[in-house]
């Protein structure tokens, strides 16, 4: 997989190879990686450095990561440096401070679903959602709920997702990217 977001391109920040239960990701080196690696059971990280022959100062997308991922998908790894297993505890890493979920909308949708930052895997299906002023309970499927009911339910990429049967979220509670939600887990 190439990820690249990279705001540091042609400066400091280092070309990473991160190989994370047994898949292999690159891309530049500034947190990208940081919530995968430290949600992963094994993962090990490369500082790359081999270049191409010709590397662009601005677009290492293209000029750098891509031809790494291609090599990797062959199964030939470029020169690389083994960094040490300390990323786990270095507190100036970048991302070594992000949250491993975000308890906010972080994108909707064209139906106009809410897709949050939790990931359901840590949401008890008991767990009521409060977004607002409204109560959100969990649901598996649309055709679970009544039409035009409000519901929360894991998405196929296993997110926490809002969603309103035959309606918008969005519209339905006010919503837009970056409204809080907060989880209430009911007691055992």
């Amino acid at each position: 997989c190439v990820a690249v977001v990279d705001p540091g391109v042609g400066g400091e920040r280092l070309p990473v190879i991160v190989e994370a239960d047994g898949r292999w990701f690159t891309g530049p080196g500034e947190g990208l990686f940081e919530i995968l690696q430290r949600q992963a059971r094994a993962a090990r990280q490369w500082r790359i450095d081999w270049r191409p022959a010709r590397l662009s100062p601005s677009f290492h997308g293209r000029d750098l990561f891509a031809p790494v991922a291609a090599r990797l998908s062959q199964g030939d790894v470029p020169a690389v440096t083994e960094l040490a297993d300390g990323w786990r505890s270095d507190a100036a890493r970048p991302g070594a401070d992000w949250p491993d979920d975000l308890a906010a909308v972080i994108h909707i949708d064209r139906f106009g679903n809410a897709i949050t930052g939790l990931r359901a895997a840590t949401c008890d299906a008991k767990a009521v959602l409060h977004v607002g002023d409204a109560a959100v309970r969990h649901a598996r499927v649309f055709s679970d709920v009544q039409r035009g009911q409000v519901f929360w339910y894991e998405n196929s990429c296993g997110m926490v997702e809002i969603a309103v049967n035959c309606g918008a979220a969005v519209d339905v509670l006010s919503l837009r990217t970056g409204s809080a939600v907060r989880v209430e887990t009911p007691a055992p």
